[in-house]
């Protein structure tokens, strides 16, 4: 018998997962169960009374699910493909599931059923359970246990209970959706387990929260992200050494908004192609007269101002755009390259917010470049060897590459999107980079290049893209006047190298474990006087230290207890100072993973620290 491929058994193990809930627990309603990366799940609507506190599945069953699973398996299930006619699925799944309830057991299967095209659908039938699915499915459950048992049947295991809106949407009801994690062998699974182990440890809100870089206030607003003072300084630390690097490539800065007039969106497209991701518009225009009246004196004059309606930025392109046009540009002026460290806010269901990772307002690296079409593959060459120099300046060194090419929804015609898609393909094959083809990954006005970096443990996170568009030049009616005096239409460049800075730093926490390179700490090296008659010397030290970012533990507290503080911290240098070190024009110190290193004359120290900073660039 063939062995299925592991895509092939997480699908058919996410069946076998809801088929054992549905002997637990009869009456429950059963929603969609895919096989994902890893793994599986499958959204159930639970009957009202169920295990757990509170009426509901908690991770405790869990263990309970998987051994009726087991119990499954060994039965030697077979799976069968049917097709039948929508009519035939339809009683099938009001009668499914105990007795029936208004006739609609089911109303999930249903639902999918009316929208599903044809006349016919596929079902496939395990044991007792049938599901609409089209597979592929294991032939029998014999084989997950047959040949090497143990190995298949000691490599899948049920993880998290969650919540999930049906089919998406917060305006649907709320399921519980089950994960379970799946692999060939056992030995891959326990890989995964450690893997895991040590991403938490990694967490970047753990670290956060004991560096004292930031928090998320639910009083404020989910995925909005207060930076503390070392936080802050972070940010900034990198937001101008790109900066830096930009400016030197020449790269002009600019500065925009945060809102605009509604119409500039419906101009670019995005209130047409990207408006679930926008933050809803500020109606205005909704502002009664008389309501405007009676709280300000100016309210005629503000009233006959406001008729419009705003929209808070989810892009800095069109601004940019407005830059440009302030002027008539020609050929001599091109290329143009606009950069800002621009803040825009998207709507990310509250689900999918994830500490700095994913959050609803994002400090982009932003940047246009305004360009001609010979200038086009000059322009994404020094784009992709900046992006290379400034990831590998922060730690990264892997690097996978994607070509995003043309979405469902589009805007400009196929024939500028092969022409774009190909400009990108010959910059990505003249520098001998590979690449993988990410199919309908593109922005709805144009290809990009997704450059996605491996952490310290292997994961891939998305951070830069650089994306070609014939599309809003045209939009807007961008123009240049060429070499034979006539108007000619430029290429757009829209790239952000670190992405969200948020999201970067999130990364670089995780990466580092927290323990940032000497450059990046906010606080680099921290002086702990052993008592306020060492403060002075404290003070000298600091001044001596010069641009160092350094703190003086000036707190009433022991010096045992401020040496463990800074090593959660994570505080690149420690230096102890008393009678010993104030006689002898020294410190003692305390590196960063590698404990007390002894007294040192500050001198020494000092050469010390300036050529690890020496190293980073």
């Amino acid at each position: 018998m063939k062995t299925p491929s592991i895509e092939t058994i997480r699908h058919s193990l996410s069946h076998i997962m809801a088929y054992a809930v549905k002997e637990l627990y009869p009456e429950t309603k059963f929603g969609i169960g895919p096989a994902i990366e890893n793994g599986f799940y499958y959204d159930f609507s639970l009957p009202a009374v169920a295990p757990g506190e509170g009426g509901a599945l908690s991770p405790n069953d869990l263990p309970k699910i998987e051994k009726k699973m087991r119990e499954i398996i060994k039965q030697n299930i077979v799976f069968k493909k049917k097709i039948v006619s929508k009519i035939a699925a339809k009683k099938l799944f009001s009668a499914q599931g105990g007795s029936a309830s208004g006739g609609k057991n089911q109303p999930y299967k249903l639902e999918l059923i009316e929208e599903l095209p044809g006349k016919d659908v596929t079902l496939y039938e395990s044991g007792g359970f049938f599901d609409l699915c089209k597979g592929p499915h294991i032939k029998s459950t014999l084989q997950l246990h047959s040949g090497q048992t143990k190995e298949i049947i000691d490599s899948f295991k049920l993880t998290k209970i969650a919540g999930a809106y049906w089919r998406g949407s917060e305006k649907n009801k709320m399921l519980t959706r089950i994960y379970g994690i799946a692999f060939e062998t056992k030995k891959e699974l326990d890989d995964y387990f450690l893997k895991e182990a040590e991403a938490e440890k990694r967490d970047h809100r753990i670290l956060g929260q004991k560096m004292d870089l930031f928090h998320i206030d639910e009083n404020i607003g989910p995925g909005l992200v207060l930076w503390h003072p070392r936080g802050a300084i972070l940010k900034k630390i990198i937001m101008d050494y790109a900066l830096q690097e930009y400016l030197k490539n020449g790269y002009q800065l600019v500065d925009t908004p945060h809102i605009a007039k509604l119409n500039l969106w419906r101009v670019s497209g995005h209130t047409d192609f990207y408006k679930e991701n926008m933050m809803p518009p500020m109606h205005l225009s909704e502002i009664g007269v008389d309501e405007l009246r009676s709280s300000s004196p100016f309210a005629n004059a503000r009233a006959e101002e406001e008729k419009d309606d705003y929209q808070i930025k989810p892009m800095n392109c069109p601004f940019h755009i407005a830059i440009y046009k302030t002027k008539i540009r020609s050929y001599k002026n091109l290329p143009i390259r606009y950069t800002e460290m621009g803040t825009v806010y998207r709507y990310e269901k509250s689900g999918t917010l994830h500490g700095l990772v994913r959050v609803r307002q994002i400090t982009q690296d932003d940047a246009h470049i305004i360009c001609t079409s010979e200038q086009l593959s000059n322009e994404l060459f020094s784009a992709l060897k900046l992006t290379y120099k400034i990831l590998k300046t922060f730690g990264f060194k892997e690097f996978n590459i994607y070509l995003s090419t043309r979405p469902e929804k589009y805007v400009g015609t196929p024939k500028i999107w092969e022409k774009a898609e190909n400009s990108l393909k010959y910059a990505l094959e003249k520098l001998k980079l590979k690449y993988q083809i990410d199919r309908g990954g593109g922005a709805f006005y144009g290809p990009k290049i997704d450059i996605k970096i491996k952490d310290a443990i292997g994961r891939e996170w998305q951070c830069t893209t650089i994306q070609v568009d014939f599309n809003l030049p045209e939009r807007f009616d961008m123009i240049y006047i060429n070499q034979k005096g006539e108007k000619e239409r430029p290429i757009m460049i829209h790239r952000a190298l670190l992405g969200s800075l948020e999201r970067f730093i999130g990364i670089l926490l995780e990466h580092y474990t927290g323990a940032l390179p000497l450059w990046l700490s906010p606080v680099q090296i921290s002086i702990i006087p052993i008592s306020d008659k060492h403060l002075k010397y404290a003070e000298t030290i600091e001044k001596e230290l010069g641009s160092f970012r350094v703190e003086i533990k000036k707190e009433n507290e022991t010096v045992s207890k401020k040496i463990r503080e800074g090593e959660i911290q994570k505080i690149p240098y420690l230096l102890v100072v008393g009678d010993n070190e104030i006689k002898n024009k020294s410190v003692r110190v305390r590196e960063r993973g590698k404990g007390d290193m002894g007294e040192i004359k500050i001198n020494k120290f000092l050469k010390k620290a300036i050529i690890e900073l020496e190293i980073k660039k």
